[in-house]
């Protein structure tokens, strides 16, 4: 996804999409969204809300039942499934590294895959290893089974963002963490965030990390969307769902506090 196959509209849009399954049961229901370059957008919700089916919808991992999702001014079905996904790096909860792959294989496949010189691809992981706080010398050679969990999803996202792809999906991407290391990932990431200026699309069911790190919160529930609202906009919106949700996370931080 070269910058010549972008437009000038959003980086991603949903036109009315619907996407159902066990013949006809909806998970998305009707939803039209778009999200602007370089805004992180959060996908929020309880367990079986769309989120994820949301987000696989974007690098086509799964496909509308109707409705269409538009990726850089292009129908994801009009796009190669392949030269798709290598545009648009992707994190889960538990990073997927290779176990037989050193870090700086791991970090260095899709760069790999795309041909780049090997003095270009080292280099490059170098750099993505800086960004996330795995100095390249002490981290380069180690192989998955030699780090910890906040370390390994370090790679996961240096390995996502090496071949520099516009778009980042991230599906719950910290969820698996200690509640320590997670903190510190957040705040590394929305720094991170701020440098790079990437389009984000996040999931999370957690209405703290939303408001930390979203500019804007898509609250999902059985499939519908409400909003999308700021994060200020979150919090003071009437909708009775949205309450619930604040009133949820307020009660958690006064226990927390208590």
């Amino acid at each position: 996804m070269s910058g010549r196959e972008r437009s000038d509209g959003p980086a991603i849009a949903y036109r009315g999409v619907t996407y159902t399954v066990d013949g006809g049961r909806a998970l998305l229901r009707e939803l039209t969204l778009e999200i602007a370059r370089g805004e992180t957008l959060i996908l929020l919700g309880r367990s079986g809300s769309g989120k994820t089916t949301a987000l696989k919808l974007i690098n086509r991992l799964l496909e509308p039942t109707s409705g269409e999702v538009i990726v850089e001014g292009r129908s994801t079905l009009r796009w190669d499934p392949i030269r798709l996904r290598r545009g648009i790096g992707y994190v889960i909860q538990e990073a997927v590294v290779f176990p037989h792959f050193t870090v700086e294989r791991n970090v260095g496949l899709v760069p790999d895959l795309e041909k780049w010189p090997a003095e270009r691809i080292r280099a490059r992981v170098d750099e993505m290893l800086e960004l996330v706080g795995l100095p390249p010398a002490e981290f380069r050679s180690r192989y998955p089974n030699q780090l910890s969990g906040g370390q390994r999803q370090r790679v996961g996202i240096a390995r996502a963002l090496a071949a520099d792809p516009p778009i980042l999906l991230m599906d719950e991407p910290f969820g698996a963490l200690d509640p320590l290391t997670r903190a510190e990932i957040q705040r590394e990431f929305r720094a991170l965030q701020r440098r790079l200026a990437k389009t984000v699309v996040f999931v999370t069911h957690d209405l703290h990390e939303a408001l930390l790190l979203g500019s804007r919160i898509a609250l999902l529930e059985a499939g519908v969307m409400r909003g999308p609202f700021t994060p200020a906009e979150f919090l003071r919106s009437t909708d009775p769902l949205v309450r619930e949700y604040v009133a949820a996370f307020r009660g958690g931080e006064a226990e927390s506090t208590a």
